[in-house]
């Protein structure tokens, strides 16, 4: 994501934690799922938001522009809403013994780290990993960086056993962050888990899910992913129920109707597909030539070319332009409805009006959630992240490599704003674990999972990490 997908992942720090439930005993695959939680921000007077506003329009630039580029199952991880959908994050465990660690899950980016033990108040309050007390540790001895728009994380390589739903990875390579220029993890939130492919990784490591996907550790290669919305929400807490990542397959109880996939964009290195048209208030959006979006879960809004942000808030009445830290967003009447429609070739799929207002800036205007994007030649056209992705099921599949959309269903669309407890991490037993390529059954390990009345909220940055996806 710094370069490429480092960003990506502290995003998803914060957004990501899967608020679904093991699959119930109906369900005929073998997988799991893991519960999202969500983090609300406190509340925030302009001067933050503007600065927010200003540090995700930073951290979109640097994490993708000038970047080159056995025994199967299935499982979940409940997710937590942080930040009002700001972040969303996830569980998983690390070590022997096997430790929890509350990190983003990150679509737009491939590294998996955490903050060390060494790091120091650099890294803020969150948990730290701490080498000394698993016997499976091994250093790789190799320095590593990424730059982020407000700031970089550096460290060192290492290989762990890494647990998430239900799967191990034995030797997974990760980083061990012991040093951060800023704090981007906020409370309880240690790191990012990177969910792009591996060309984008800056540690040259395979993502933990990519090397499940590949060794036939699933019972279908890919993964699913479903939010939750609290941004109207009043009373909404600093944490909810953030929805689900469901592993190895697809669950059926949280999307209606057949999943519309569509292949990657060049070689597999983010989830970009084709954006055939964009509707706002009926009126279509001349995008052409402009059309490749990349599917980012790490990132709160969505950021497009100057040319056709600026169509879309010509749609609206009343409009104005942001200027000083709000350049590059628009502010716009909150009394105004705005409805988009996106279609990637086939289906339209409409964003609720509550996900196009970014942030209330005084008593009549609303920030809006599209912004121009600063990334630069040589980077994608548009970002799409949870502002977007919250009304959809999310699915990304391996082979042939494609990202797919599908309607909610009645009972995803009822986890929105309900409050209730987020997912607890827990320890439990690995289904099936990897070594090298090898899957084994019944191996003793920490899952994050949760009840199915809990869904997965995804997202992208904690507090400090929040802001630079906003």
């Amino acid at each position: 994501m710094f370069a490429s997908a480092s960003l990506t992942t502290l995003l998803l720090l914060v957004l990501s934690r899967d608020a679904l439930g093991a699959p119930t005993a109906s369900t005929a695959v073998v997988g799991r799922s893991m519960p999202i939680r969500r983090l609300n921000p406190s509340s925030q007077n302009l001067t933050q938001v503007a600065q927010k506003a200003k540090d995700q329009r930073d951290i979109l630039a640097a994490k993708y522009g000038g970047q080159s580029l056995q025994q199967r199952g299935t499982g979940y991880n409940l997710i937590v809403n942080q930040g009002i959908d700001t972040g969303y994050y996830g569980t998983i465990a690390i070590g022997t013994p096997p430790v929890s660690y509350d990190v983003i899950l990150d679509t737009g980016s491939s590294d998996l780290w955490l903050t060390g033990s060494t790091c120091g108040a650099s890294c803020g309050t969150s948990p730290t990993y701490d080498p000394t007390k698993s016997s499976t540790f091994q250093n790789l001895s190799t320095p590593f960086e990424i730059q982020y728009g407000s700031g970089a994380v550096a460290g060192y390589i290492a290989e762990e056993t890494v647990q998430m739903a239900g799967f191990s990875v034995a030797k997974q390579g990760f980083g061990v962050v012991n040093a951060l220029s800023s704090a981007f993890n906020t409370n309880p939130v240690s790191g990012i888990m990177g969910l792009a492919w591996s060309p984008l990784s800056s540690t040259r490591q395979t993502p933990f899910w990519q090397t499940l996907a590949s060794g036939g550790s699933w019972d279908s290669a890919l993964f699913g992913v479903q939010l939750t919305r609290y941004g109207n929400v009043s009373n909404a807490a600093q944490n909810e129920p953030g929805g689900v990542i469901d592993m190895g397959y697809t669950n059926s109880s949280l999307y209606t109707g057949s999943i519309e996939y569509h292949n990657l964009v060049g070689t597999p290195q983010y989830w970009e597909i084709n954006m055939n048209t964009l509707t706002v208030q009926g009126k279509s959006i001349d995008i052409a030539g402009i059309s490749s979006a990349i599917i980012d879960t790490g990132t709160t809004n969505i950021a497009g070319p100057a040319s056709a942000i600026a169509s879309i808030y010509a749609q609206i009445p009343g409009s104005q332009a942001g200027t000083g830290q709000l350049e590059g967003y628009y502010t716009y009447p909150c009394s105004t409805a705005v409805n988009v429609q996106f279609n990637f070739g086939g289906n339209n799929w409409s964003m609720s009006p509550a996900d196009f207002t970014h942030s209330q800036v005084s008593t009549t205007e609303c920030l809006g959630a599209f912004f121009i994007s600063s990334i630069g030649q040589g980077g994608p056209s548009w970002v799409i992240g949870d502002a977007f992705l919250k009304n959809v099921y999310s699915v990304f599949k391996y082979n042939p490599a494609s990202v797919g959309f599908a309607a909610l269903s009645e009972t995803a669309i009822a986890q929105n704003g309900v409050k209730a407890a987020v997912p607890s991490p827990t320890i439990g037993a690995v289904t099936a674990a990897t070594n090298t390529g090898v899957v084994s059954n019944n191996v003793s390990g920490a899952v994050s999972n949760g009840p199915l009345s809990l869904l997965l909220c995804f997202w992208l940055a904690s507090a400090s990490i929040a802001f630079l996806f906003w």
